[in-house]
Order: C-alpha cells, then sequence, then structure tokens
C-alpha cells in the first residue's frame, strides 16, 4: 500500500458542482492504505443546492473517512500545533479559497486548517475548481504554484467554448499528486487539456 499510514487532512470547499467527483476520490486514498479526516469549509457544512444537500455531503464524507467533520476554525486550529496530518488535501478548491489564503486570510475552517497544517512545512494539494481561474484568480493560481509546500493537481478548461475562463483539476490525479507531494515533488504536466 503506497499510502500505507499516512494521514491526509480532506478540505472540501463550495464549488458544489465538483463536490460528488471530489468524494469518489477519498475510496482510492484510503484503498491505498491513507486515513483521510474531513475539513468542510461553511459553505458545504450548511448550503443545499441543486448539486445535492449538505446533510448529504456530510453523511458521506462520514461514512467514508471513519471520523467527525472538522467544520469550525476552533476545531481546525489544533490541526498545525499537534500536527495532525502529514498532507493535506483541499479539493474542490475554489477561487474564494486561493485568493484568501495568498492574501493570508483565515475565517473558515478550511482556511483555518490549511494555515494551521503549513506552519509544519507539510504539504498541500489542491484540487482547483473556479469560474474564474483565467480571470481575476489566474494571479492567485500563479502565486500558489510558487509558493513552497502547494501542490496542483492537474487542472485546464472544463468548457471553454461556455466558461472561457472557468479551470478545474482532473480530480483522477489526485491520488497521484498526494503520492508526488509526500516526497516533495509536483505532478507533471500541471496544464492538461480535458
Amino acid at each position: 500500500m503506497e499510502l500505507n499510514g499516512v494521514k491526509i487532512g480532506f478540505a472540501v470547499t463550495g464549488s458544489h458542482c465538483t463536490v460528488r467527483e471530489v468524494l469518489k476520490q477519498i475510496p482510492r486514498l484510503t484503498e491505498r492504505g491513507a486515513e483521510v479526516y474531513p475539513v468542510m469549509s461553511h459553505t458545504v457544512d450548511c448550503i443545499d443546492t441543486r448539486f445535492g444537500k449538505a446533510s448529504e455531503w456530510k453523511e458521506l464524507l462520514k461514512e467514508t473517512t471513519g471520523h467527525d467533520i472538522i467544520n469550525t476554525i476552533v476545531d481546525a486550529e489544533p490541526i498545525g500545533p499537534n500536527a495532525l496530518f502529514d498532507i493535506m488535501v483541499v479539493a474542490p478548491c475554489t477561487g474564494n479559497t486561493m485568493a484568501k489564503l495568498v492574501n493570508g486570510i483565515t475565517d473558515t475552517p478550511v482556511l483555518m486548517a490549511i494555515k494551521a497544517h503549513l506552519r509544519n512545512q507539510r504539504p498541500v494539494v489542491m484540487g482547483i475548481s473556479t469560474n474564474d481561474g483565467l480571470g481575476i484568480n489566474a494571479k492567485n493560481i500563479g502565486l500558489l504554484l510558487n509558493m513552497k509546500n502547494i501542490y496542483m493537481v492537474p487542472f485546464g478548461q472544463d468548457n471553454p467554448q461556455v466558461k472561457a475562463n472557468s479551470l478545474v483539476a482532473n480530480m483522477s490525479l489526485l491520488a497521484d499528486t498526494v503520492k508526488s507531494a509526500l516526497q516533495g515533488k509536483q505532478i507533471q504536466p500541471v496544464i492538461i487539456q480535458y
């Protein structure tokens, strides 16, 4: 098992259209031997959308990980001092989360989890999903690509004819990205074609 014994903090943010695809990746991580601990943004924790109900996502996360969900800033803060995770995954990672992270804003459980984890110089894997990745958030993606301990799940334009600025990670590459990040390497290529 290539991820045997690895503790993964798995943060889910509010790109609701991508949540279902992301949650399918958790069993792939656990099958490889990882222990996954869920972290949830307020948006996913509280808002029902046409893509699914908050209660559905919470139930699925608890069932697939076997752990309680970290869904408050207070509960996320000990991640750093207690060095709870070997690696963190943020998927889907919204443009909002990226923008706040590069500007040092910590106002959600996910951002607190990332900040707390990064203080230990440990890797964070981001599976982006944002309608403005080639728009106003392009600069934030560029900054994140150059930040120490940040690794990206390969991403590309998911629908350039209809949503020219939209970028989404290929979530099926998440486990491979985690494996590479644990070795201090960015999986390549980073930019892919859908």
